[in-house]
């Protein structure tokens, strides 16, 4: 008894859990710095690349900013003095490069009619974040609400109502479910304002006329991220901790709740975080539709105007917004999974 004792005091004792986890964390952090690093690095050349494209895009269509911004009578002089003090008369790259120099700074450049382009988007740029904030919140809610009631019935009609509704209405661009909106809330009931007023300080003068521009944002949104829910969570459903979660009994409500959508969620952050990006793209339209004080309008401006800075400014901070979103998405799933493992 004594020599057992002896040898079980002095046998190498097993791995410690604890100390296991806290390798595991000191070899994670490392390796998610550089996934973030190595993603930084991809979009920002995307994005460095976008830009490019942008200015020679502008380059190529007709007119330029001096022509779009004289004004009538003005002589072959002027208008040559004109492109002149708008720097037209360099080079495209030349020009590229100048206004990229300043982007680290925060310098945009000037527009066309000699107003900082950091000035003219911090005002708008507010506006379209609050329409696209709030139409991302409800389409995130809906999405989840609809895809989750139609999980809970596989294969039966509300299921396929669902399915088939939500291809049906992703299928429906922004304008069209906009106009439609302006018809039937706005013209036939007299519910809800069909256009902004702006207040003094640049933003709705009511809370009612931002419901018609979230909702054309939401309605296709929604559509599409409900598709992603119902197949994340059948998905997740054939999962072995689900099956034997069935097996215990649990109620098809707790099992949705506890052990499905915790594993489908990366793939419906991924979904939303796509989404964002499509809503900064479709509030262009739904802003110029409904006139709504953001950045839709000085871009459409900026466009009439062939003013390159203003574009490339617009761009550049949609860009930044995006990208960051997709890499909180990124992130969230890489937790999850790692949680998972």
């Amino acid at each position: 008894m004594a020599g057992e004792l002896t040898s079980m005091t002095t046998a190498p004792a097993g791995p410690d859990p604890t100390a296991e986890r806290g390798r595991s964390a000191r070899h994670a952090v490392p390796a998610v710095l550089h996934r973030v690093g190595v993603v930084l690095v991809n979009r920002t050349a995307l994005l460095f690349t976008l830009l490019a494209l942008v200015f020679i895009g502008v380059e190529l269509l007709p007119g330029d900013a001096a022509h779009a911004t004289s004004e009538r009578g003005e002589s072959a002089a002027d208008l040559a003095q004109r492109r002149a003090l708008l720097g037209l008369d360099k080079p495209v790259l030349e020009r590229f490069w100048d206004w990229m120099s300043g982007l680290p700074t925060g310098n945009l450049g000037t527009s066309a009619h000699g107003e900082r382009v950091t000035d003219l988007i911090s005002t708008a740029f507010p506006n379209t974040l609050l329409l696209g904030a709030t139409a991302l919140l409800l389409t995130a809610v809906l999405s989840l609400a609809l895809g989750s009631w139609a999980a809970l019935r596989p294969g039966r009609r509300l299921d396929r109502t669902v399915t088939a509704a939500s291809t049906a209405v992703f299928a429906v661009p922004e304008f069209v479910v906009a106009v439609a909106l302006v018809l039937v809330l706005a013209l036939w009931t007299g519910w809800l304002p069909a256009v902004t007023l702006t207040g003094a300080d640049g933003t709705p003068s009511s809370w009612t006329m931002l419901v018609l521009p979230v909702l054309a944002l939401t309605v296709p949104q929604t559509g599409w991220n409900t598709r992603i829910v119902r197949a994340a969570l059948a998905d997740e459903a054939r999962a072995p901790h689900v099956e034997t979660a069935v097996l215990d009994g649990l109620s098809p409500l707790r099992v949705l709740i506890r052990h499905v959508l915790p594993g489908a969620m990366p793939t419906i952050a991924t979904g939303l975080a796509t989404s964002s990006g499509v809503l900064l793209g479709g509030a262009v339209v739904v802003e110029t539709i409904f006139n709504y004080p953001g950045v839709g309008a000085v871009l459409a401006s900026a466009v009439a105007d062939r003013d390159t800075p203003v574009i490339a400014g617009v761009t550049a901070l949609a860009g930044a917004v995006i990208s960051c979103v997709l890499l909180l998405a990124d992130l969230t799933r890489d937790v999850v999974t790692g949680e998972r493992r």
